[in-house]
């Protein structure tokens, strides 16, 4: 028995056009209309293929966080506190003001202007945000010895500046500042990270 009649589309390609339009627009920004003009794709066969708006964005953010923004899993494998920290920034910055992407971040760039009707949006915004503070956390904890963070210092709240200043740098990249002097906000970042002193 014959298969099914072919994809007309190349889902990771529709993605990515997909993706593009998030990241330039932000969510609410993003109309319809756009992601038909960037997919190549009627409205009828977006929904047939990803569901509607929301359903298409959160699969736009699953594919954005394991390419352009993966730069929180880079970080994780990192083998010490400090280079953890100094790894999550500067590849926050590659991510968010790269040569061959929109400039920001998709994720804070949907999370700023988030209209009320659009709660379940937020929300899963707003997961993903503390799931990656709770990574970090996390991981920092794990760290030991010279490794890791000195006596006293909060894990929890590291990573929430982390992420804190991550989002700065998103919106910094996105109003025009130069990726060099954001990679230079980062190197400033990293004289203040706390460190062992023996």
């Amino acid at each position: 028995m014959p298969g099914g009649r072919p994809r007309s589309y190349d889902p990771e390609r529709a993605l990515d056009a997909a993706m593009t339009a998030f990241w330039t627009r932000g969510y609410e920004g993003t109309a319809m209309s756009d992601l038909t003009a960037a997919m190549g794709m009627s409205a009828p066969s977006i929904y047939a293929a990803f569901g509607d708006k929301e359903a298409l964005f959160r699969k736009v953010v699953e594919h954005y966080m394991a390419g352009p923004g993966s730069y929180l899993g880079t970080a994780l494998g990192q083998p010490t506190a400090a280079v953890l920290a100094q790894t999550f920034l500067h590849s926050a910055v590659e991510a968010v003001a790269g040569d061959r992407t929109p400039h920001g971040c998709l994720v804070v760039q949907s999370a700023l202007a988030v209209n009320p009707r659009s709660a379940e949006v937020r929300d899963y915004l707003t997961g993903l945000r503390e799931a990656g503070v709770t990574n970090l956390a996390e991981r920092l904890r794990g760290f030991s010895g010279s490794d890791g963070l000195p006596p006293g210092a909060d894990a929890t709240a590291l990573a929430r500046l982390l992420v804190a200043i991550a989002q700065g740098l998103a919106v910094q990249a996105a109003s025009g500042v130069p990726r060099e002097a954001l990679h230079t906000v980062a190197d400033q970042m990293m004289t203040c990270w706390p460190r062992r002193t023996s």
